[in-house]
């Protein structure tokens, strides 16, 4: 796999205008001062790992400026900016901005100018200079997000018109029935135009354009080269599902967490994904009706329902918890990381797969596998034994946490993040050729 050491080609691929050549760096096999891996781990044989920061707080999202330095999003911390010296470590680390309750959201515009980040109701922005790596010019561009259980919030730019922002809010509950009506403004991602911001920030729930709804909650979205957004969402838990009057627990092994193509924003409006009404199978052998994996299900049948919901590209294993992903270079495979489970026994997750993707004869991208397929994916980094994790609430286990997935312009390898309360960790997964 040939890793970009440019911007510029980088973002020529997803029609960003990004000129700024970020130089190369060596991939170190150790830092001075980071400490060791902190749990215990896997690595696929055709991969290599190592720590490269490690004593954060809570690592969920990383990004990297025009001249290379990388902006990390710590939850509830704010947003550090790190640089790289000549042997490929760290050698300065600066908190960009401090507090403010920010907590998932991290992006900037192409020509690395505009910073946007966010809270579990705000989403902000500032002018940012990477030469200088400050920000400046604070403003509220959206507000009025709801709270709820799902606090994280994604946001991006869409490359090919970076006026147009990307904002998710996930349900509220584990199923939130509410929210199938889009003027409740959760389990949705909206649109909303940056340069025409009214006084005081857009009112997420009134205001912008609806992108896609009944999404439980997609806090990964990323676009393939040709702009569509490829979205990854965690489903729910501790499902039953009651059929011909008996009632059964699903909840182990589904719903499956999904690979959603969310469509080019610039043209998709008002998608519906399904919830709070229709899930995916993982395991079919849950069901007594014939279904595959990766199809529709709802948890009460009735003679009524009509499924016009859009289903899934891809499915994934049941309480994975997918949180974030990302595309090489030239989109031949997407990568996943799963934050792991907290209830299912034996635990599952804690780990990043790799999505093997192909280019269509019309020029689109797809996952390779087919819909229904349980093997569409490979594991690259995990825990050495999943099933033996602990999950005590959000960011507390025995194991690490994976969040962030994002790949070096400098050619080091996919930088990828733990949000263990423990300690906040940062690895490069470089592959070997």
């Amino acid at each position: 796999m040939r890793l970009l050491n440019s911007f510029a080609v980088a973002a020529a691929l997803l029609g960003a205008d990004v000129h700024a050549e970020v130089a190369k760096l060596p991939l170190p096999k150790s830092c001075s001062g980071v400490p060791n891996m902190r749990y215990q781990y896997t690595i696929n044989s055709a991969w290599t790992v190592m720590k490269i920061a490690g004593s954060l707080k809570q690592v969920r999202t990383i990004i990297w400026d025009t001249e290379g330095n990388m902006l990390v999003q710590q939850n509830t911390r704010g947003v550090s900016v790190h640089t790289f010296g000549a042997d490929g470590c760290i050698n300065s680390t600066n908190m960009l901005i401090s507090g403010g309750g920010l907590n998932h959201g991290l992006d900037l515009t192409p020509d690395g100018q505009t910073l946007y980040a966010s809270s579990e109701t705000t989403l902000y922005s500032w002018a940012y200079d990477p030469l200088t790596r400050k920000v400046s010019n604070q403003k509220t561009v959206v507000k009025g997000m709801s709270t709820g259980v799902h606090s994280s919030r994604a946001v991006k730019v869409v490359p090919g018109q970076p006026n147009l922002v990307l904002l998710q809010v996930g349900s509220n509950s584990n199923l939130d029935m509410a929210s199938q009506q889009p003027s409740t403004g959760r389990a949705c991602i909206k649109i909303f135009d940056s340069d025409k911001v009214p006084s005081g920030g857009y009112s997420y729930n009134t205001q912008g354009e609806m992108f896609g709804y009944g999404l439980r909650n997609e806090i990964g979205f990323v676009p393939d080269p040709n702009g569509v957004f490829w979205g990854v969402e965690n489903s729910g838990d501790d499902f039953t599902r009651t059929e011909n009057g008996q009632r059964r627990d699903i909840h182990t092994n589904n719903p499956a967490e999904k690979l959603n193509n969310l469509g080019d924003p610039r043209t998709v409006r008002n998608a519906w994904y399904g919830y709070p009404t229709c899930f995916s199978v993982w395991d079919p052998s849950s069901f007594t009706n014939g279904l595959k994996t990766g199809q529709h299900f709802v948890l009460a049948p009735n003679s009524s329902y009509n499924d016009k919901a859009i289903a899934p590209r891809l499915t994934f294993q049941a309480h994975s918890a997918p949180i974030w992903n990302t595309f090489d270079d030239e989109a031949k495979n997407m990568y996943v990381t799963f934050h792991g489970s907290w209830n299912r026994q034996p635990p599952t997750g804690f780990k990043v797969v790799q999505v093997p993707f192909t280019r269509l004869e019309d020029g689109s991208y797809d996952p390779a596998a087919p819909a229904d397929s349980r093997t569409g994916y490979t594991d690259i980094f995990s825990a050495t034994n999943p099933g033996s994790c602990t999950a005590n609430g959000l960011t507390m286990s025995n194991c690490f946490r994976l969040t962030a997935a994002s790949w070096d312009p400098a050619g080091r390898g996919l930088f990828v993040g733990s949000d263990n309360s423990a300690e906040g960790e940062i690895y490069i997964l470089s592959p070997k050729s």
